[in-house]
């Protein structure tokens, strides 16, 4: 038995997520099924972290045990041939011997993606959110100090989060603008579901002017999801990497 750890980016408009679904296509469902037909063993890949449906990923780590034998490049080269058209790529394969994509893992990187601009997407459709009204992103960055560190963040928990305890430690929240692009930056041990895209929901109110720094630190006081001003879309999510 052999332990192939894999780099994988994909872009998460055709899935219903990252983990496997019975009502709709999923990349772990394709990248199973991919070396099912290579090897002819059914296989469970485990990963740093499950996207949600129309999330992108630039570094998702996972890793999968097989009775193959392949080199990871053979491996690596097949699965890419056997995943094609979909747009789900292998980066790396290597051979890590008692190595757990999800339980070594000791940071999650995320970054969002705003274009705020008044002109339509035409390429980033889809891969990014488009914000037509002006944004403040100095005023994002600064209100965005208030949330890192660790806080029982309920205000920003889907409720359909499994995790056992809202209470978690953000070590990094910067917002950083470049012309029409605002890119915000999210790293931690773990995040809850959705942790991500809500507080990008509400800088962006902060942004905007709809919020002041004030309305986040109650929001994020009140730990009740109920004070959440918005939960922003998936389209600029994307999962940027993980640490061992």
């Amino acid at each position: 038995m052999s332990r192939y750890r894999l780099t994988i980016e994909y872009d998460g408009r055709p899935f219903m997520g990252w983990q496997r679904q019975n009502h709709g296509p999923s990349v772990q469902g394709a990248i199973e099924d991919a070396i099912e037909q290579i090897i002819g063993e059914r296989c469970t890949l485990h990963a740093a972290g499950r996207t949600d449906a129309g999330v992108h990923a630039l570094a998702m780590v996972a890793h999968v045990d097989t009775n193959s034998g392949l080199p990871p490049f053979r491996l690596m080269e097949a699965l890419n041939a056997r995943l094609r058209p979909q747009p789900i790529g292998i980066l790396d394969a290597s051979i890590a011997p008692g190595f757990h994509a999800r339980f070594d893992c000791i940071r999650r990187r995320y970054r969002y993606h705003i274009v705020n601009r008044r002109t339509d997407l035409t390429w980033q459709h889809g891969l990014a959110w488009r914000v037509t009204v002006p944004l403040d992103a100095e005023a994002m960055h600064d209100a965005a100090r208030l949330l890192t560190g660790c806080h029982d963040f309920s205000t920003f928990r889907s409720t359909k989060c499994q995790s056992l305890s809202p209470i978690k430690t953000l070590d990094r929240l910067d917002v950083i603008r470049t012309g029409s692009d605002i890119h915000i930056h999210a790293e931690a041990r773990s995040f809850l579901h959705h942790q991500v895209r809500s507080m990008v929901g509400c800088l962006k109110f902060i942004g905007t002017g709809q919020w002041t720094a004030a309305d986040l630190e109650t929001a994020l006081l009140a730990r009740n999801r109920a004070a959440l001003a918005l939960n922003a879309p998936p389209d600029g999510l994307w999962f940027v990497g993980a640490d061992y």
